[in-house]
């Protein structure tokens, strides 16, 4: 699907399921957690991305957190440049069957500096969800109805969450792709929603501004944001496993959303470049 100026260019449902279906978007869910964080700083609930995380945890960091978390910033936990080892591939399974994920993300040995190299890691971005949660006494879902849901005109369902309740931060949550095309215009329009102001419209510059690097495709990583540019022009990108992606063209007012099947095996690296090269060999001279 692809919106051109705010009208819709291509709109093709190749799986018959419907583009105002919600479908899990995987890890392009740390895209839009980066906007609830943004919504959060604008109300206050969070002072900003330098604040280390430790703060609004509060209670929710154990006596036995690794020493020198409290090194770790929003901003680190955005960009993924905790310095944390990794819940992630091969760690991934002991994390999310433990019985308290935070806990465990919080005892986890420095493997890298804080704000050092990238290190993707979706319990980083758990982190942020429950930070959000006990730093302004709702749910993450609550937020982002509100914050995302009503000035957007869209619908958010519940996805999964630990054991403790909280809202899986960074996977798993469950958008249509229209709903994650309002993101990203969202994102375009400077943080607004017509005269509605979701996010400061710096909170896009700081997110579009590369920190880390991929491992994976070497792309330099902002705040839930990937860089990349297509057909010379700079683009910003949100992926999630298996194929879901979310693609803003600022220069050409173009915002591109694809998903696909997220069950295993995934088409990996391969597939991505598969469809930033539809993007750049057809959306883009079409746009042009």
């Amino acid at each position: 699907m692809a919106v051109h100026q705010g009208t819709e260019l291509v709109a093709l449902d190749l799986k018959g399921g419907g583009l105002d279906t919600p479908v899990n978007i995987k890890s392009l869910s740390k895209t839009v957690l980066a906007a609830l964080v943004g919504a959060a700083i604008k109300d206050g609930v969070f002072e900003g991305a330098d604040q280390p995380v430790v703060e609004p945890l509060g209670d929710r960091v154990p006596e036995s957190a690794t020493e020198g978390v409290e090194r770790i910033t929003l901003g680190h936990l955005l960009s993924l440049q905790a310095g944390l080892q990794r819940t992630s591939g091969r760690y991934y399974g002991s994390w999310v069957s433990s019985d308290n994920w935070v806990h465990y993300v919080l005892t986890r040995p420095f493997v890298a500096e804080p704000g050092g190299r990238m290190l993707y890691s979706s319990g980083s971005s758990h982190l942020l969800s429950a930070a959000l949660t006990e730093a302004s006494g709702r749910s993450t879902l609550a937020l982002a109805r509100e914050w995302l849901g009503e000035p957007l005109g869209i619908t958010v369902p519940a996805w999964d969450r630990d054991p403790q309740g909280v809202y899986f931060g960074g996977n798993n949550m469950r958008l249509s792709p229209r709903v994650l095309i309002e993101v990203g215009e969202l994102y375009r329009n400077g943080g607004t929603v017509g005269e509605h102001r979701v996010f400061p419209e710096r909170w896009v510059k700081e997110s579009w501004t590369g920190r880390g690097n991929s491992a994976y495709t070497d792309d330099p990583y902002g705040y839930g944001w990937f860089l990349r540019s297509l057909g010379g022009e700079q683009g910003y990108y949100g992926r999630g496993y298996g194929g879901q992606l979310l693609y803003v063209i600022p220069s050409l007012e173009l915002t591109v959303v694809m998903t696909s099947d997220p069950t295993p095996p995934s088409p990996g690296s391969r597939y991505l470049r598969q469809q930033l090269k539809l993007i750049e060999k057809h959306i883009i001279p079409a746009v042009r």
